[in-house]
């Protein structure tokens, strides 16, 4: 009944599952589309907040070092396109925002609930997950792990 609310991130090694969301623009991401190229899915609770904007900032500001590593990157939640665009142009995030409506995503990878658990997924160019952890890790650290 709660596993939602103490369920752990999904484990590094493991197939990142696949999933379609529309971005703040509206064209679609498809994950399985991405295979070759290095992602990161951010998962954050609000756009415009103190922790999320202090989180999808450090991203941006390390942009040089993902577009280097030929990694995308994504913000994740499920707020509307209009929020995501308004919080993307204000802090000139170069990546997309993904909604996830109804938090399905999210639930496939273990970050659903009341509010969106803050989790950060690096995926490798095969579609495995590399490196998966809640709260804020340093996106240097995450931009570091092996492809």
């Amino acid at each position: 009944m709660f596993s939602w609310l103490f369920s752990d991130p999904l484990a590094v090694g493991t197939p990142a599952p696949d999933f379609s969301l529309p971005d703040d623009a509206g064209v679609t991401v498809t994950l399985s589309a991405l295979r070759g190229h290095g992602v990161v899915l951010v998962f954050y609770p609000g756009d415009d907040t103190p922790g999320c904007t202090r989180q999808l900032c450090a991203f941006r500001d390390n942009w040089d070092l993902a577009r280097q590593r030929g990694i995308q990157v994504f913000g994740v939640n499920p707020q509307s396109p209009a929020s995501h665009g308004k919080f993307r142009q204000k802090f000139h995030f170069p990546f997309p925002l993904l909604v996830d409506r109804g938090q399905k995503v999210g639930a496939l990878y273990h970050t659903n609930g009341l509010i969106v658990k803050r989790t950060v997924y690096r995926i490798g160019p095969d579609g495995i997950i590399r490196f998966a952890q809640r709260g804020m890790p340093k996106p240097a650290d995450v931009l570091a792990t092996s492809t």
